[in-house]
C-alpha cells in the first residue's frame, strides 16, 4: 500500500499485465510509466530518473472474522459483483497456491524458506528484513530493528502482524486484541496506526505480508528471520 501524491502529483496507477521477476508491473495513467509494486518507484518510462517514491504505508493481513470483531462499523466491497466470474476467496489461483510451484521464472530461489511462505516484509534506504509468518505465529510479541529503528511485532491467533516503531521500549506481552504490555507494566491500547499510552505513543511501521520468492527476487540480500 502507498500513499500515491507526491509532491502535490496525484498517480493514478493500474495493473499493466507485465510482471518483473514474477512481480507485478502497475501503470500511471498519466504518462504509462511502469512501476514497481515492491518499490514504489517507476521502473520504465518518462517518469525513471525523476526521483519518485511512494510513500510506503502499512498493510494487515488478517480474516474478515477477527478484523469486524475489532472494526464492527467497516465498509467492504461484496462478492456479488453482477458478473459471472467467481471472486471468492482463492477460488482464481487455488491451484497455484495449492503446490510450491511457481506460474513464472525468477533469477534465482533462496531455499531458506519454502517458495510461497509468508513473510512480514520490511525496507529502508539501507536493509531489508523479512520475517517469517510461521515464526510469528510461535512468537507473538517480537522485537528487532530495521536500520536504526527498533521495532516490536505483535501477532495474533489469525495470523495478522502489526508492526511498531518502539524506541527503547521493550514489551513483554500482549492480548491478541487491545492491550499490550511493556516491561516496565505500563499498559498500552494497541490501535491499528499506533500504540498509546497516556501522552506516549509509537507510530505503526511500514509493512506488509509477501510470498518468500517474491521479495527475495526483488531484495536479495535481505535479512530473514524465521
Amino acid at each position: 500500500m502507498y500513499q500515491a501524491k507526491v509532491d502535490g502529483v496525484h498517480h493514478e496507477l493500474g495493473t499493466s499485465g507485465f510482471l518483473y521477476r514474477s512481480n507485478k508491473l502497475m501503470y500511471d495513467h498519466g504518462t504509462k510509466s511502469l512501476w514497481s509494486t515492491l518499490k514504489g518507484e517507476p521502473v520504465v518510462g518518462p517518469l525513471v530518473g525523476k526521483n519518485i517514491k511512494l510513500n510506503r504505508r502499512y498493510l494487515v493481513t488478517t480474516t474478515w472474522g477477527e478484523w469486524k470483531k475489532r472494526h464492527p462499523n467497516t465498509t467492504v466491497l461484496s462478492l456479488a459483483t453482477g458478473h459471472r466470474r467467481d471472486y471468492g476467496e482463492g477460488v482464481a489461483y487455488r491451484d497455484y497456491f495449492a503446490t510450491d510451484e511457481l506460474m513464472f521464472g525468477v533469477p534465482q530461489l533462496d531455499n531458506r524458506l519454502l517458495n510461497k511462505d509468508e513473510v512480514l516484509a520490511f525496507r529502508n534506504d539501507d536493509e531489508q528484513l523479512a520475517i517469517a509468518i510461521k515464526f510469528l505465529a510461535k512468537q507473538q510479541v517480537y522485537h528487532d530493528k530495521i536500520g536504526q529503528q527498533r521495532i516490536v511485532v505483535l501477532a495474533d491467533e489469525g495470523g495478522a502482524s502489526r508492526a511498531y516503531d518502539v524506541g527503547d521500549l521493550k514489551f513483554a506481552s500482549w492480548n491478541g486484541n487491545d492491550k499490550a504490555t511493556d516491561s516496565a507494566g505500563r499498559v498500552w491500547q494497541v490501535l491499528e496506526d499506533r500504540l498509546v499510552s497516556g501522552d506516549k505513543e509509537c507510530k505503526r511501521m511500514p509493512s506488509h505480508n509477501v510470498f518468500w520468492f517474491g521479495w527475495v527476487s526483488q531484495f536479495p540480500d535481505t535479512r530473514l528471520v524465521k
